[in-house]
């Protein structure tokens, strides 16, 4: 469409030269006119150090078997967030809730009772007669003796690795209630012992 050919000439080297000075003294001065980077303060990082060292030593005081239900619950709740939106179950509840399962975590170790069937105590018969199951229910921080305290510390040295062992005493019964009898759905007569529990300590 067009006839004629038209000749370019390089930019002479004076503007071009002139032109990256000038661009080279932009970059610079904006380049310098950049703020620096935050740092944090000492104070920021020793609080983070004892957050940290906290977090282990709690981490290193459960057992195996509580750390495998602790991260199952997070995992479920993570799972169950996400299928209702984000929004409803987030996977770390409000400080709130965690006060409240904390005020029922350290309940004392005491005996409680529960009404069921014989076939839901899981023994193994078939009876829709009912029996009172009594339990121990609670926590036994205040029943710490120097044998748990050593025994964790052996723990957090990896002195003891091998052996399956809980370093905290267990709310357990101490003695238990007299033995149920009752009839199977074959009306043939079973009599069990040590089923409920009558007394409850930390061992």
């Amino acid at each position: 469409m067009f006839s004629g050919s038209r000749e370019f000439s390089p930019l002479p080297s004076s503007s071009s030269s002139s032109r990256d000075s000038s661009s080279s003294s932009s970059s610079s001065s904006s380049s310098s006119s950049l703020p620096a980077a935050p740092r944090r303060s000492p104070r920021a990082l020793q609080r983070h150090g004892s957050l940290l060292a906290q977090y282990t030593a709690l981490l290193e005081s459960y057992t195996e078997g509580e750390l495998r239900q602790l991260i199952s619950a997070l995992v479920e709740r993570y799972r169950q967030a996400m299928n209702s939106g984000g929004h409803e179950l987030p996977l770390f509840p409000r400080s709130g809730s965690r006060r409240k399962r904390a005020r029922a975590r350290h309940k004392p170790c005491e005996l409680r009772e529960l009404e069921v069937s014989v076939s839901e105590l899981g023994l193994g018969y078939e009876s829709d007669e009912t029996v009172l199951f009594r339990y121990c229910s609670g926590t036994c921080e205040a029943a710490v003796r120097s044998y748990d305290l050593s025994l964790k510390s052996m723990r957090s040295r990896r002195k003891i690795r091998k052996e399956k062992i809980r370093a905290r005493p267990c709310c357990r019964p101490l003695a238990y209630d007299d033995d149920v009898s009752f009839l199977d759905a074959y009306n043939r007569y079973y009599t069990v012992n040590e089923l409920s529990a009558k007394e409850c300590g930390c061992v």
